[in-house]
């Protein structure tokens, strides 16, 4: 195969890796980061303490991550063709892939939301705050670096699910080495694929590296929110005024003297 054929094949399979990846992201943040919060603060001596909440959370997030992937989302095929309407190509592979990510990023952020220091979090309490406001000004800023980081390795997981949703009529890169890699043994479009994945992995590691970078540099995740800063600072007290004591003038009889 030429590479003037081989172009149109690649760029259709990499816009198809990028669509399912990027989708599918989206999909677990909103639905992992609200579990791995509730997993926190559902926790023994947590905000919002429930025990059998939390182990219902527990075990639906256990299940979601013991299953392996292609047989999840064979299981899947007939939710993924009442959501989207069909079982095969990018779209109903993003909803096998949400669901496969969900559990294994909502554990990740649990574990984030663990290395605040709950001095913060008591700090907020005793000042009158609320459950909102300890999520989105001491936990959610404070383990934000963790967050991204863990974001970064389930990314790059989706990327990995996705080639493997080509073996069962994804799409994506991982169909095309499928199909025309091993099936129709073009060992050079097979290479190009594997190289592609790579550069893929390679870009979304740096990007990840880069934000957890640039928020350390911010502040780190053990420093104090604004707020608890003003209140821990010591005040500032005016300097006393000097007083100054006037020269004797002086006495007359002196300098009638001199």
């Amino acid at each position: 195969m030429t590479w003037t054929e081989m172009q149109p094949l690649l760029q259709n399979a990499c816009l198809d890796t990028l669509f399912m990846v990027w989708w599918s992201a989206v999909y677990t943040i909103l639905g992992g980061l609200p579990l791995g919060i509730l997993l926190v603060l559902t926790d023994r001596g947590g905000l919002l303490q429930n025990v059998v909440v939390n182990k219902v959370i527990g075990v639906v997030v256990n299940l979601g991550r013991s299953l392996p992937f292609i047989v999840l989302m064979v299981w899947l095929i007939p939710f993924s063709r009442f959501v989207v309407g069909t079982s095969i190509g990018p779209s109903a592979a993003v909803v096998a892939l949400a669901i496969g990510a969900i559990p294994f990023f909502a554990r990740l952020v649990e574990t984030a939301l663990r290395e605040v220091d709950n001095g913060l979090v008591e700090a907020v309490q005793s000042m009158g705050g609320g459950t909102w406001t300890v999520i989105f000004k001491v936990l959610l800023p404070q383990a934000l670096p963790s967050v991204i980081a863990g974001l970064t390795t389930t990314v790059i997981a989706l990327i990995g699910y996705s080639a493997m949703a080509g073996a069962v009529g994804g799409g994506g890169l991982g169909n095309l080495a499928i199909v025309y890699g091993y099936q129709r043994s073009e060992t050079g479009l097979m290479n190009i694929t594997i190289v592609l994945l790579i550069v893929i992995v390679t870009v979304v590691q740096l990007a990840g590296d880069l934000a957890v970078r640039a928020l350390a540099r911010r502040g780190g995740r053990q420093a104090a929110p604004v707020g608890l800063r003003r209140l821990w600072a010591p005040a500032r007290v005016a300097p006393k005024p000097v007083a100054t004591v006037p020269a004797q003038a002086e006495a007359p009889e002196a300098s009638k003297a001199s």
